[in-house]
């Protein structure tokens, strides 16, 4: 991979790296990066979707290529971390300087006299007393703080106080701001101009990219980690949304300033257009919703000319710009609505908080990627899971990277260090009723308890839905009782569950989205994932059925381009959650038929690691006693490091007894010639296996014997997709005898039956 990465910035040409857990993705990405810095002399962008990777790359990581690659460069390779401004304090809204209602923050959490002026005094007691706490500690911390990083900050404060001492991008006074010098935004942004390597979010990278903003340095090489998520990240980031209540506290906050009961009043008028709307999408704007946004927007207007009457001749101050970005900001979405975009797709959305709430968001944001962040820079998407169905073209789509004009890239598989085949069983519950709408059977129920009980717990459950979930975790508590652990979602941070679940034995986690990708619990803590049914968007998901819709006008299968794709994404990540070290084994369990019945099961199987299938629960039953009873300790998630000031000034070794995914790859072998001959014996390995890793051979000759015995190897186990094509480690050594005897690209491609095209790029990705 990390060979790769070299090729695609020398030849300017995207590439979409998959890359199985284990493999060091990241380390692969960062050497060429800090390579590619050094020689033109700008920073790499290393864009994440999750807060945890971007910590881990910056904690872990990046210290490691650094010291590794110091004595080569004569100096230290450079990184910092970059956010957005809400995730930053802010000195000058801190300082008073955004005295709006919103500021009596501290008279309202019962701070008084010298405590409110943040001398640390005794905070009142009574119902805002959590709140007054909360300043307290922001106070004394923003005296010690050198980065500002919400981050940083811990115990952590609630969202309602932060925002009393940060400020988005609009209501931040730029370069009228008094205090700029010392703006935690500006100083963390100045230091990245002189970076090797800068860490941020998709979010924040796709607001740089689609608005212009220059927020990240001028840059060669951009590479996005967890590509899977990029489009859904970048959707969020351009969706808009409109409430009455938006309405209302745009108008309080401008009153100060200029005339705002019109304003109030055409937000009294949009209210009950949009009350009687069902939930769901609006192919047009019903008359009445029309009408009441065309008031909206001329009112909004009108007060935007007022605000700006009135402040001529007077200094620009924090309360002022929050008002004014308010309602900027609702004229801007109204305009968006009223203008019924073709590719914007509007819907009604039931809050339960907020009450009607009105959505606008892209179908496709395809277009605007190709356009404007695969143009002018080198990119490199990796994620365990942007292969689909055993080809990268349904993720290239989403991505702007297929159809006439699309620009170059390569695609390539580096395959796992896991032997998936006998380390793990893929199991469908043939038996049980098709999943419907009113949540999971009773049957299921008796399977689900069957399989935790024969493994004695150590089970991550991941459900469609929250109700699914609660429902499961409430009858699973009624039939173990006392015996096991269950736990769900939602009940504590997610950080917190993770790490009771994987401290104990006898506990199980269950629940849904958030589970399904980023939580990484190694050994017997977690030797069966359940999966209760195929995770297909919701019918009325509003940019789905859209998207579906649009795809079938054009010939295309919609089903298979956004319902089966978006399940296959979610299948591979949840599946991989069992398999996270080389000795993990384990159980895949899924409560849903149509994984084998349906007729895109197929395509679902192939997005998933090729584990040993199973329908008999019998051998899976007696697979999970066996792996309960022998075995070994659990292995404890190393607690969340403290950052330094300076992003990876400290290194955080990982806890004793952690394992550790740099090391553990290469330690293959002595891991696994210890397991234990756990599961099943005589068991064929699957057909289509894609476990193969180059120079594997050695390791999985003494691999664990903890699913199968006596299994041969896959003989066609494919070890990367080059140019279209499926390649299997035969097919390189083919290539490699071939060279050796002189055949030239178009004799190889004849003699392999394979198109040249993809014989070429083959060839020049192994340095043939």
């Amino acid at each position: 991979m990390a060979l790769a990465v070299e090729d695609a910035v020398a030849a300017e040409e995207h590439l979409l790296v998959q890359a199985g857990t284990g493999t060091g993705k990241s380390l692969a990405y960062l050497v060429p990066a800090v390579a590619d810095a050094i020689n033109t002399g700008t920073p790499a962008i290393v864009a994440t979707a999750t807060l945890a990777l971007q910590a881990q790359i910056v904690d872990r990581d990046m210290p490691r290529v650094a010291d590794a690659l110091a004595p080569l460069l004569g100096r230290r390779p450079t990184y910092v971390l970059v956010k957005g401004r809400r995730n930053y304090l802010c000195q000058h809204k801190l300082a008073g300087g955004f005295h709006d209602d919103e500021g009596a923050l501290f008279s309202s959490a019962g701070l008084t006299g010298s405590a409110a002026e943040g001398s640390g005094d005794a905070v009142d007691t009574g119902p805002a007393s959590r709140l007054g706490a909360e300043v307290v500690l922001l106070r004394a911390w923003a005296e010690t703080t050198e980065s500002g990083d919400r981050d940083e900050l811990v115990p952590g404060v609630s969202e309602r106080a932060w925002r009393q001492v940060s400020v988005s991008a609009r209501e931040c006074l730029g370069s009228k701001c008094p205090m700029r010098q010392e703006c935690f935004v500006e100083r963390s942004r100045e230091a990245a101009k002189d970076a090797d390597v800068v860490v941020t979010n998709h979010s924040f990278m796709a607001i740089d990219a689609f608005e212009n903003r220059s927020m990240l340095p001028e840059h060669h090489l951009l590479v996005i980690d967890e590509a899977h998520e990029l489009v859904d990240r970048v959707t969020a980031t351009v969706t808009d949304e409109l409430s009455p209540g938006t309405v209302t506290t745009a108008a309080r906050k401008a009153g100060t300033y200029t005339g705002t009961d019109d304003l109030v009043g055409a937000g009294e008028v949009f209210a009950k257009a949009l009350a009687p709307l069902p939930e769901g999408r609006l192919l047009t704007l019903p008359d009445s919703l029309g009408a009441a946004l065309a008031m909206l927007r001329t009112d909004a207007r009108n007060v935007q000319s007022g605000m700006k009457s009135d402040a001529k001749g007077k200094d620009e101050d924090g309360a002022r710009a929050v008002a004014r970005a308010a309602v900027d900001e609702l004229v801007d979405v109204v305009d968006r609505i009223l203008e019924e975009r073709e590719l914007d797709v509007v819907w009604v959305n039931q809050h339960p908080q907020r009450g009607p709430v009105l959505r606008v968001a892209p179908m496709s944001v395809a277009m605007e990627l190709r356009d404007k962040l695969f143009t002018e820079r080198t990119v490199v998407l990796t994620s365990a899971t942007i292969e689909l169905g055993g080809t990268f073209d349904a993720v290239a789509g989403t991505l702007g990277l297929r159809g006439e004009g699309a620009p170059d890239w390569q695609g390539l598989d580096v395959g796992s260090p896991f032997d998936y085949g006998r380390q793990g069983i893929a199991y469908v519950a043939t038996g049980l009723p098709a999943p419907g709408r009113d949540g999971p059977s009773p049957q299921m129920f008796d399977e689900l308890e069957e399989l935790i009980r024969a493994a004695g717990g150590r089970t991550l459950g991941l459900f469609s839905s929250m109700r699914a979930a609660q429902a499961a975790t409430e009858e699973m508590r009624e039939r173990f009782g006392d015996e096991l652990t269950i736990l769900c979602q939602g009940e504590d941070q997610i950080t917190t569950l993770v790490r009771e679940f994987a401290s104990d034995a006898t506990t199980c986690l269950f629940g849904t989205l958030t589970l399904w990708q980023g939580v990484d619990v190694p050994g017997p803590a977690c030797q069966l994932v359940v999966i209760d049914r195929i995770p297909f968007p919701r019918p009325d998901d509003p940019l789905a059925s859209a998207r579906t819709q649009a795809i079938g006008r054009m010939g295309g299968n919609g089903f298979i381009a956004v319902s089966a794709t978006h399940a296959a994404l979610r299948l591979a990540q949840g599946a991989g959650r069992l398999v996270r070290r080389s000795s993990d084994r384990g159980v895949v369990a899924f409560l849903d038929s149509r994984m084998i019945t349906a007729r895109y099961a197929g395509f679902l199987q192939k997005s998933i690691p090729p584990f040993w299938p199973t329908t008999d629960k019998a051998t899976v039953l007696q697979a999970l006693r066996r792996l309960d009873e022998s075995a070994e300790p659990i292995v404890p998630i190393a607690a969340p490091p403290m950052r330094g000031v300076v992003a990876g000034e400290t290194e955080h070794p990982p806890a004793p007894g952690a394992q550790d995914d740099a090391t553990d790859a290469g330690d293959a072998t002595a891991t696994t010639e210890k397991a234990s001959e756990a599961v099943t014996t005589d068991a064929p390995t699957a057909p289509d296996s894609r476990t193969a890793v180059t120079g594997a051979t050695a390791t999985t000759e003494k691999a664990s014997e903890a699913v199968t015995t006596d299994a041969p190897t896959a003989p066609d186990s494919r070890t990367a997709v080059t140019g279209g094509h499926s390649w299997t480690r035969a097919d390189d050594e083919e290539l490699k005898d071939g060279r050796d005897l002189g055949l030239d690209a178009g004799e190889l491609a004849e003699h392999l039956d394979i198109p040249i095209e993809a014989v070429e790029s083959r060839l020049k990705l192994l340095r043939l």
